[in-house]
């Protein structure tokens, strides 16, 4: 599977509409790349998102075949999907979902811990992160306290706690205004490329999407590359 992290395979979803099969993907190929962000862009209902849940390993496809690194698991049962995305793959999304009775700090410790590592260890890697988007003065502080810009930069760390090999974002920027989506934009783009993970972003700021690597259009069910 060469070094892709991510492959998808002429994945197919559909969904039963009365009588009917209403075709959401149909043969979708897909290859990231570590340490280039691609976009995913397209129009409300094309299928961005459940394109981005089979990606992440929360929801099968009715056909074709998900590799993440070098690994087939279309087929994996429940629970060895649970620990392999936990291992694998971050999300990030447009609603931060930090738990709000913990500080920055500790949101991204938690996911650590629950993966296994010490919390000394999670500590030394939650600082690492936290200077990385730059609110290494913020650790203490619990996300109510924090900007909507500031609690997103916080996911994105978080996302990244357990060096997962896949980024996934939907729409990461979607509840923040112009500038301070392009000072989270900037934060992401940053941690990305520092630690070499393939990111796969759905977005409908096409300012943004014309700034990462790799640009692609779900249209009619397919991808189409519109650059990089």
């Amino acid at each position: 599977m060469n070094n892709s992290p991510l492959k998808l395979f002429r994945v197919n979803r559909r969904f039963k509409q009365g009588e009917e099969y209403l075709h959401v993907l149909s043969s979708v190929n897909l290859s990231l790349s570590p340490g280039k962000l691609t976009a995913l862009v397209g129009p409300s209902g094309s299928g961005k998102t459940t394109l981005l849940n089979i990606a992440g390993l929360l929801e099968n496809p009715n056909g074709g075949e998900v590799w993440v690194n070098g690994k087939n698991v279309t087929k994996l049962s429940e629970n060895h999907r649970t620990v392999f995305r936990r291992k694998n793959i971050g999300y990030v999304f447009q609603v931060h979902r930090l738990l709000p009775e913990f500080n920055a700090l500790e949101n991204i410790v938690i996911p650590q811990m629950i993966n296994g590592m010490s919390r000394s260890a999670a500590e030394d890697r939650g600082m690492q992160l936290l200077k990385m988007v730059n609110l290494e003065n913020r650790k203490l502080h619990l996300p109510g306290l924090l900007s909507g810009g500031e609690q997103q930069r916080i996911s994105i760390a978080r996302a990244l706690s357990n060096t997962p090999s896949i980024l996934l974002a939907d729409e990461p920027t979607g509840n923040l205004d112009p500038a301070t989506a392009s000072d989270v934009f900037k934060y992401l783009k940053k941690i990305i490329y520092a630690s070499n993970t393939a990111a796969l972003i759905v977005t409908h700021n096409m300012k943004l999407a014309a700034n990462m690597d790799e640009m692609l259009e779900l249209r009619n069910g397919t991808i189409v590359k519109v650059m990089g």
